[in-house]
C-alpha cells in the first residue's frame, strides 16, 4: 500500500506522468495572472473573500450537475441568471471532459464557462468532479472507470466492489491531482481578471453504503495506529472538539495511542472517523497538487446526514458536523469545509459551520425554488457572516422562484457594502425562525443586542392572517450604520427594540425612512413612516409580501 504523500505534509510528490506541454503552455501564457488572486482575508472575527483588492459578498447560484458541460444548452440560462441579480455562478467541471484520454487535456468546456460568465460580467466558481460526486466515481474518466486494476474500487465488508473509487490508491490520488493541477494551471494562465473566485475540491465526498472501505489497503490501515496529530487535536482541543467526536473517543478511555478500533471502537461510529481521516487526507493531496499550480482559495462541501440514520445509510466519513476536526486536522491545506444544506433545520446546521477556524459558505442550499431560500441568505449573511450563499439548480427556477431570488438578492447587493463593512464586528445580525428537523416552524420571537439598543424580531405579522403566513419564507437581517441608525431589511418581520447597557431603557423611533440604494450607492428615501405603518411608534414592520429597506434611527428617554 502507498500511501506515503497521504501522510507526509512535506510537499507533494513529483508526478510520475505530467502532461508537460499543456502545462507549460498555460504557466507561460500569463505570468503575473496571480498577482490579484482572490484571497479569504479576516475582518474581526469573519473571513472576507477579497478580490482585486475588495472585499466580495457572492450572490450565488449552482448549476445542475450536467448543465455546464454544453455551452450551447447553457446559453439561453446566462442572461436568465444575470437578470435574477446573481453575481456568481457555482458551475461543475468533469475530470471526464477535461482529461478525455490519459494526459491529453481538453478545457474547451471551461474556456466556455469563462466566456459566458464574462459576457454577463458575472464571477464563478468551479466544482471539481474528480474521483467523487455524491459518493459516487461517476464523473471520472472511461480510461479510468474500465481500469479497474489500476484504479481500485472501495469493497463493502462482503467483497463486493462499488461504483466508488478507493480512497486508498496511490495510483487515482495522483492522477486525480494531475489533472486538478492542470485545470489549475489553465486558469492561472487564462484567467488574468480573476473571474474564477475558488474552487471546490471533489463533491460530497462519503462512503456507502458501510462506513469505511474494506480492501485490504483499507484493511491494513484500520489496524494501524492512529495518526498522532489527529490524537494531539483531541487531546487538545477539550470542549472545542465537536461533541460526538469528543463522546467517542472519551468513551473508548482517550487514549492518546492505538489502532483505530482501540481509540475509537470498532463499530459504526469508529469506522467513520477511520473513513473521514483518508478521505480527508485524500483532498489535502489534491487541493496541496492544485495550490501549488495557482493558489485560488479552495473548499468541500459536505452531503449533511438526519438525526437517527447510521453511518453507511448517508455518505459516511465526509466534513460532516461531528466530524470537522478530523477533517480540519487531516486536510489543513483546504480553505473551508461548506455544509450544503437541503434539511429544513438551516439555522442549526449552518451554525456548526460558523467556527473560529471556519469561516462560513453555503455552495448549495435547498432547491431555487424552496420558499425558505431567501431567508436563509438573509440568516447565513446576517447572523453568521457567510461570505456567499448560493441556492441549486438556479437556472430552472420556475417565474415564482425567480421573482423571490430575484428580490432578495436584488436587495442584498444593495446592502453589500453595508454588510461587508459590519461583518465580524458585531454590528449585524440575521433573523428567520428556528425549524426542527421534522419540518416544525417555531415562531417565538428572537432577541439580538446590536449596538446600543436591543431588538426582538417577530416572525407572525399581526395583520395577515395566520393561515396565510408561511412563516418559515420569513426573513431580513439588522446592520447597524451609525450610532443610533440602522438599515432593516427583509420580509414577514416585525421588530420591537429597548435601550441595552448603560442608558436609559426605553427606545422610540427618531426617524424610519423606506427606500433603496442606486446603482452608485447612494440612499434614495422614499416615504416616511412615523405614522399607521410604525404602529404609532412601537415597531418597524416588513410586510410579508415583498422584501424592502428601512432605515431607521432611533433614541432613548426616560
Amino acid at each position: 500500500m502507498d500511501q506515503g504523500p497521504l501522510q507526509n505534509r512535506a510537499g507533494w510528490p513529483r508526478p510520475r506522468r505530467v502532461a508537460a506541454a499543456a502545462l507549460a503552455a498555460s504557466l507561460l501564457l500569463v505570468q503575473g495572472a496571480v498577482a490579484g488572486t482572490p484571497r479569504l482575508e479576516a475582518q474581526g472575527s469573519a473571513r472576507r473573500l477579497v478580490v482585486d483588492g475588495k472585499p466580495l459578498l457572492v450572490l450565488g447560484g449552482e448549476l445542475g450537475n450536467s448543465s455546464a458541460s454544453s455551452q450551447a444548452y447553457m446559453a439561453r440560462y446566462w442572461p436568465k441568471l444575470k437578470a435574477m441579480n446573481l453575481n456568481t455562478v457555482l458551475a461543475p467541471v468533469s475530470w471526464e471532459l477535461v482529461e478525455p484520454k490519459e494526459g491529453a487535456y481538453d478545457f474547451s468546456s471551461v474556456d466556455g464557462l469563462l466566456k459566458d460568465a464574462r459576457a454577463q460580467d458575472m464571477h464563478l466558481m468551479i466544482l471539481w468532479f474528480g474521483a467523487w460526486k455524491n459518493s459516487m466515481s461517476t464523473y471520472v474518466p472511461a480510461w479510468v472507470k474500465r481500469d479497474d486494476a489500476r484504479f481500485p474500487r472501495a469493497k463493502a465488508a462482503s467483497g463486493v466492489s462499488q461504483e466508488i473509487l478507493s480512497a486508498f490508491s496511490a495510483e487515482t490520488r495522483d492522477a486525480d491531482a494531475r489533472a486538478y493541477a492542470a485545470l489549475l494551471a489553465h486558469l492561472k494562465a487564462v484567467d488574468a481578471q480573476g473571474t474564477v473566485l475558488m474552487v471546490q475540491v471533489e463533491n460530497e465526498i462519503g462512503m456507502l453504503p458501510v462506513a469505511r472501505e474494506w480492501g485490504p489497503d483499507a484493511n491494513a490501515a484500520w489496524a494501524a495506529p492512529v495518526p498522532p496529530e489527529l490524537l494531539k487535536r483531541l487531546a487538545a482541543g477539550g470542549e472545542a472538539i465537536e461533541p460526538e467526536l469528543r463522546a467517542l473517543w472519551r468513551a473508548h478511555g482517550a487514549k492518546t495511542a492505538g489502532s483505530w478500533a482501540q481509540v475509537f471502537g470498532d463499530g459504526d461510529a469508529g469506522q467513520e472517523v477511520f473513513t473521514a481521516w483518508f478521505y480527508a487526507r485524500y483532498a489535502d493531496a489534491v487541493t496541496r497538487a492544485g495550490k501549488a499550480a495557482y493558489p485560488l482559495p479552495m473548499y468541500v462541501n459536505v452531503a449533511l446526514n438526519r438525526t437517527g440514520k447510521a453511518p453507511g445509510d448517508y455518505p459516511s466519513g465526509g466534513p460532516l458536523p461531528h466530524l470537522i476536526d478530523v477533517w480540519k486536522t487531516g486536510a489543513p491545506s483546504v480553505d473551508l469545509i461548506s455544509p450544503d444544506i437541503y434539511f429544513p433545520n438551516f439555522n442549526d446546521l449552518a451554525g456548526r459551520y460558523k467556527r473560529p477556524d471556519n469561516a462560513l459558505f453555503i455552495p448549495e442550499a435547498n432547491n431555487v425554488g424552496a420558499p425558505e431560500t431567501p431567508a436563509n441568505a438573509f440568516y447565513a449573511i446576517g447572523k453568521l457572516d457567510a461570505l456567499g450563499f448560493s441556492p441549486f439548480q438556479v437556472e430552472n427556477a420556475d417565474d415564482t422562484a425567480q421573482a423571490a431570488v430575484t428580490q432578495a438578492y436584488g436587495v442584498l447587493k444593495q446592502l453589500t457594502p453595508a454588510i461587508l463593512a459590519a461583518q465580524g464586528l458585531g454590528k449585524m445580525s440575521g433573523f428567520k425562525p428556528r425549524v426542527l428537523e421534522d419540518g416544525t416552524v417555531l415562531d417565538q420571537p428572537v432577541s439580538q443586542v446590536i449596538g446600543d439598543y436591543r431588538f426582538t424580531v417577530g416572525f407572525l405579522d399581526p395583520w395577515t392572517p395566520k393561515a396565510d403566513q408561511k412563516t418559515a419564507a420569513h426573513g431580513g437581517l439588522i446592520i447597524q450604520i451609525g450610532p443610533e441608525e440602522y438599515l432593516i431589511a427583509g420580509r414577514g418581520l416585525v421588530v420591537t427594540f429597548a435601550g441595552a447597557g448603560n442608558g436609559p431603557a426605553l427606545a422610540g423611533i427618531d426617524s424610519a425612512v423606506e427606500g433603496v440604494f442606486d446603482a452608485q450607492g447612494r440612499w434614495v428615501p422614499g416615504r416616511t413612516l412615523n405614522g399607521d405603518q410604525t404602529h404609532q411608534g412601537r415597531h418597524i414592520r416588513l410586510a410579508p409580501g415583498q422584501f424592502q429597506i428601512q432605515r431607521v434611527k432611533f433614541y432613548r428617554y426616560r
